[in-house]
């Protein structure tokens, strides 16, 4: 009918095969739901996650990209089709007795925990055990918790939590600085319940085949990262200032509207910024700055040609309505896209972290790539945020 949007994800790129699987620890909304994305062994029942999880989440991005809410239920399907990720569903954890590398990923507005999975799968393709959040503090276009933390009392009942909007009235620093430290102080507790996790003692409230006991001692947790996408890229950067943990990290296109001042002073780790070449304002870009300034190994760069959507999984968008969904379309290709922020947070990683040799440079790059990577900060972008 040339209707329906099309998604497709590219192939992982790094040595090792990749799955994913979802973990909810806590029944309340005080617990943690992350998807969980792995360097995996061999699997011969192949099943691939749906990209659109629940038909829920379905109805809510509808809503959250402003759709007439009488029609979406009707028609959501038919729109969004089911996209696939191109990774098979909790397939076993690679067996082994080395310790992997740690990413926290924080989702931007209105996304939810698989709107990353493209970069998420490549950054386990080299190594990295990412746990992928979905936060609950209503910056999600729709998530869900239990409403009973007595697993006796089944079928527990799900509570869902809608998105937030700014009221008439409402200051909008004064929501978004609140969910900020939510969104931060979430970040800081999927790292305790990993560490759970890594001892063995935790429990999956959802069903799932994936063994979490295949994970026991095999996280390294003095190679921590945090990383995260526009409302996810100041979440990142709060959470350096809440948890000791984290060694680095790599904020995307970061939305610095929400992060007060008072924040910066205590944010002294290394911090990447990849910038998109339209969305940054001047006065993003120096708060970019005053961060940096507190610490050397800092930096920032930008992917021309790109947009801020160019960072998410909607960048491989096609179909009939694709157009009025990424508005504006990008110039970059969203694979090249993907490979210079793949490769340059590999990069700047591998610096920090300390991870094997076997990370692709960004000489690995193609020249026609390479030239799209802009050091440093161009300030002459006004755009709205």
């Amino acid at each position: 009918m040339g209707v329906q949007l099309s998604l497709k994800l590219p192939p992982v790129t790094g040595p090792h095969p990749v799955s994913c699987t979802d973990i909810m620890v806590g029944h309340s909304k005080e617990g943690s739901f992350f998807r969980l994305f792995y360097p995996c062994g061999s699997s011969h029942d192949v099943q691939y996650p749906m990209w659109l999880p629940r038909s829920e989440y379905v109805t809510a991005l509808a809503k959250y990209l402003g759709w007439d809410s009488s029609i979406t239920p009707y028609i959501s399907s038919l729109i969004f089709g089911h996209p696939q990720v191109p990774v098979p569903w909790s397939a076993p954890f690679v067996t082994g007795v080395d310790k992997k590398p740690l990413i926290i990923f924080s989702h931007g507005l209105g996304a939810f925990r698989t709107v990353y999975s493209a970069l998420c799968m490549q950054l386990a393709s080299h190594g990295f055990l990412v746990a992928a959040l979905e936060h609950r503090d209503g910056s999600a276009c729709a998530t869900y918790h239990f409403a009973d933390d007595d697993p006796t009392n089944a079928p527990l009942k799900e509570v869902w939590v809608p998105f937030s909007k700014v009221e008439v009235g409402m200051k909008e620093f004064y929501l978004r600085n609140y969910q900020l430290h939510h969104r931060a102080n979430e970040c800081v507790r999927v790292m305790q319940i990993l560490r759970d996790i890594n001892a063995g003692v935790v429990f999956n409230v959802l069903k799932s085949d994936f063994d979490l006991q295949a994970l026991k001692g095999r996280m390294d947790f003095n190679n921590v990262a945090i990383m995260g996408h526009s409302f996810g890229g100041a979440s990142t950067l709060l959470s350096l200032a809440k948890d000791d943990t984290f060694r680095c990290a790599i904020a995307l296109d970061a939305w610095m509207f929400p992060l007060e001042d008072a924040s910066y002073t205590n944010i002294q780790k290394p911090i990447l910024f990849i910038n998109a070449e339209h969305f940054q304002t001047t006065s993003s870009i120096q708060k970019m700055k005053r961060l940096n300034a507190g610490n050397r190994e800092s930096k920032a760069i930008t992917i021309l040609g790109s947009v801020h959507h160019s960072l998410s999984d909607s960048a491989f968008l096609s179909g009939f309505l694709a157009d009025r969904i990424l508005q504006p379309r990008a110039k970059l290709n969203p694979e090249q896209c993907l490979q210079a922020t793949i490769t340059s947070a590999l990069s700047f990683l591998q610096k920090h972290l300390d991870l094997p040799g076997n990370i692709p440079s960004l000489d690995s790059l193609s020249e026609e790539i390479r030239a799209c990577i802009l050091s440093d900060f161009p300030i002459t972008n006004s755009s709205k945020l």
